[in-house]
């Protein structure tokens, strides 16, 4: 059985950026404040004792954290201003394209489009901001709705998505080859910015 130790790093592990409130952590670890408090501190002093792990805890306001210490600072600096925007995979992009058309769609409606299961390519896509959950579908299990973001707007120089290619209008000489459709290259002027 876990430590509650072992669950405070394992909650932290998983909210992320967000982290927990104090008052949540009280609850899930069945503990009181002042023993949250040593329990984050036991925490916080093991990861700072093991040269090995490039992660400390903090505390904001009333909300525990896991971040990176300052220690690994530079190698996270060059992670973050590599340009991300060319890993973006091939049904990355066709998921995104999907999404952009028919939303609000559940993962489910996604996967019965392209015939394949798209869930680590709807992950990719929500970490980088360009499509979110918006809700639950009122049928059973209740599964999460997905939607563009203002940044997929900006991203691809959109002010609306009025202003998305209407699939209608694209002529034989738009498709390529393969028969494929690039929904989101840029019309005259407009480019795509950087994910950076």
């Amino acid at each position: 059985m876990a430590t509650k130790l072992a669950e405070l790093e394992s909650l932290l592990y998983l909210a992320g950026d967000t982290g927990v409130e104090q008052s949540n952590l009280c609850q899930l670890l069945e503990v009181k404040a002042p023993a949250l408090r040593e329990l984050a501190k036991k925490l916080t002093q093991k990861l700072s004792e093991d040269k090995n792990s490039g992660l400390q805890i903090s505390l904001i306001k009333d909300t525990y954290k896991m971040t990176t210490s300052y220690d690994v600072a530079e190698v996270v600096e060059k992670y973050y201003q590599k340009d991300l925007s060319k890993t973006l995979s091939q049904s990355a992009l066709e998921i995104l394209a999907i999404v952009a058309y028919r939303q609000p769609i559940t993962r489910i409606e996604i996967d019965e489009i392209r015939g394949v299961n798209s869930a680590g390519a709807i992950q990719t896509l929500i970490w980088r901001g360009l499509v979110k959950t918006s809700g639950k579908k009122d049928v059973p299990g209740y599964p999460n709705l997905y939607v563009t973001t203002d940044y997929f707007l900006q991203y691809f120089g959109y002010e609306s998505l009025a202003d998305l290619p209407v699939i209608e209008d694209f002529e034989n000489e738009s498709i390529d080859e393969k028969g494929q459709v690039d929904l989101f290259k840029a019309k005259d002027s407009n480019n795509p910015q950087s994910l950076d």
